[in-house]
């Protein structure tokens, strides 16, 4: 259980409208800002992360910190909340004095931060991510995932189907394989957009990401990547013609790696491609 020195009363803190306010914080669509106002849902997004005694968490974008609130009430052992919007910095703050000792705040680019150098043990990452950076920073993080016990993410929708997708699906896509390869994905809930300030055009979708003990089958990450772009560069091309972008022997690549010449990225499962890098390995490793 968490040191009830390091918890304080929800019911004390100001409401989160009163925060924005105060700190004049109109949310900017240059910064993809759309602030979850509703602390049940937040609470709910916690709970989605699962236990979380013992774990460090990250958290991306927390703008006035309602998502922020909730995870510095729940057993984490201590938050880090990255923040490129130093306006935000003064009402973290005032919850980093509320939770003594909780609470570390970084004033930066979370594009530029490196997330293993934030903790020492068991880690997690929760966030609501802005939806302008949301994939750029997920695929930032997938080298990292065996450093993590997981991440509970809120996307745009669409994004979170594609996700979860599997092979076959019109919304299975690079970034399914990528991650799919080294973790598992489960689609939790979806968030409705009265539940932002501002509330944005699209439904937003949170979704839960387990590392896996190892990858789904063997392949080394830079050939698996040169593949993946090479197939879903031209999705609508059959194999033997996206992958010639790769400059090695089509026709060869594919019968090593046991795969139809006239299938399409789309119709491949994630271990396909991890043999198909394979093969590609063993075309470079012979030249």
């Amino acid at each position: 259980m968490p040191d009830p020195k390091n918890r304080t009363d929800p019911g004390t803190l100001p409401p989160l409208r009163d925060v924005i306010a105060r700190h004049n914080l109109g949310a900017r669509k240059g910064l993809g800002q759309n602030f979850l106002l509703d602390l049940n849902l937040t609470r709910r997004i916690v709970r989605a992360a699962g236990d979380l005694n013992g774990i460090d968490v990250v958290e991306i974008g927390p703008g006035p910190g309602g998502l922020t609130r909730a995870l510095l009430d729940s057993n984490a052992r201590h938050v880090t909340a990255i923040e490129r919007d130093e306006r935000c910095v003064g009402a973290l703050m005032e919850l980093a004095a509320a939770y003594p000792d909780k609470l570390t705040i970084l004033n930066q680019d979370a594009l530029e931060s490196n997330i293993s150098h934030l903790f020492s043990g068991r880690a997690k990452i929760v966030a609501n991510l802005p939806y302008n950076i949301a994939t750029a920073l997920l695929l930032r993080w997938v080298p990292d995932f065996e450093l993590l016990d997981g991440l509970t993410l809120m996307f745009q929708k669409e994004v979170a189907e594609r996700l979860v997708a599997g092979a076959g699906s019109k919304t299975y896509g690079r970034l399914s394989v990528l991650v799919q390869w080294i973790a598992k994905t489960v689609r939790h809930f979806d968030v409705p957009p009265t539940a932002f300030v501002p509330q944005p055009k699209v439904i937003s979708t949170v979704v839960g990401i387990t590392p896996r003990d190892r990858p789904l089958a063997p392949a080394n990450r830079v050939f698996f990547e040169r593949i993946t772009a090479a197939a879903f560069g031209q999705r609508r091309k059959m194999l033997r013609s996206s992958l010639r972008t790769l400059g090695v022997d089509t026709a060869s690549l594919l019968e090593r790696a046991n795969a139809s010449p006239t299938a399409r990225p789309e119709d491949l499962d994630v271990v396909v491609f991890c043999a198909l890098a394979r093969a590609l390995e063993e075309f470079e490793n012979t030249r």
